[in-house]
């Protein structure tokens, strides 16, 4: 079973009915203690990294998360879920995030290096482009997946960037690292190449997939 958390800024209904087709139980719940019997943990988000921390915070779902992961639990943020995993942001000021993944998140650019306006959010449909192999990629075709932010992740550890796109700047599209992984763009929205991470997902989850 795959636990959903429900902090109020999530895309519940598009990543349930995803799991739904792809015939996996879940749960949707803002309560740890129903989260805890979960078998993998899914982190959606849409709206404001400052804003979803602090609902984070203050419903205690911050710290469940993080231990969760740290008793081997696998993790899969998407969108702001996945940007909420690294150490900081700078989205309407510097806020701490649940540092389970090191690096920030910054806004994209809007303008190009040649003083060209560059047109922000990243909205629509753009190319993955693969880093380094792993389980959440197995049997991916690299393909186009679709995206909204205007927030990417800066990261030094290079080996976390499964996954990048294009836009301006390099984004990190697929991150991961240990049980922790996470998508920028939306696979409940992509199609049939965000169907078989979910799948993959879904196997991590289940022990089927190698960590």
């Amino acid at each position: 079973m795959i636990g959903i958390i429900d902090y109020g800024m999530g895309n519940l209904y598009s990543v349930s009915k995803a799991l739904e087709r792809l015939s996996y139980e879940y749960i949707i719940s803002d309560d740890p203690k129903e989260l805890k019997n979960a078998k993998g943990l899914i982190l959606p988000g849409v709206g404001s990294f400052k804003d979803a921390m602090h609902i984070l915070r203050e419903t205690g779902l911050a710290k469940f998360v993080c231990e969760a992961v740290n008793e081997g639990t696998p993790l899969l943020g998407i969108c702001l879920g996945m940007q909420l995993l690294f150490e900081e942001s700078e989205e309407n000021g510097l806020t701490e995030g649940l540092g389970l993944l090191s690096g920030r998140v910054v806004r994209i650019p809007g303008v190009t290096a040649d003083g060209k306006r560059h047109k922000v959010p990243h909205m629509g449909w753009n190319r993955l482009v693969f880093r380094h192999p792993s389980p959440l990629l197995q049997n991916v075709e690299e393909g186009h997946v679709y995206f909204v932010h205007s927030y990417y992740v800066v990261t030094d550890d290079d080996d976390v960037v499964l996954a990048s796109s294009f836009y301006n700047v390099e984004v990190p599209a697929v991150v991961g690292k240990g049980n922790v992984y996470g998508t920028q763009f939306h696979p409940e929205k992509s199609g049939e190449i965000g169907m078989k991470i979910l799948q993959n997902y879904a196997a991590i989850a289940e022990g089927k997939g190698s960590m």
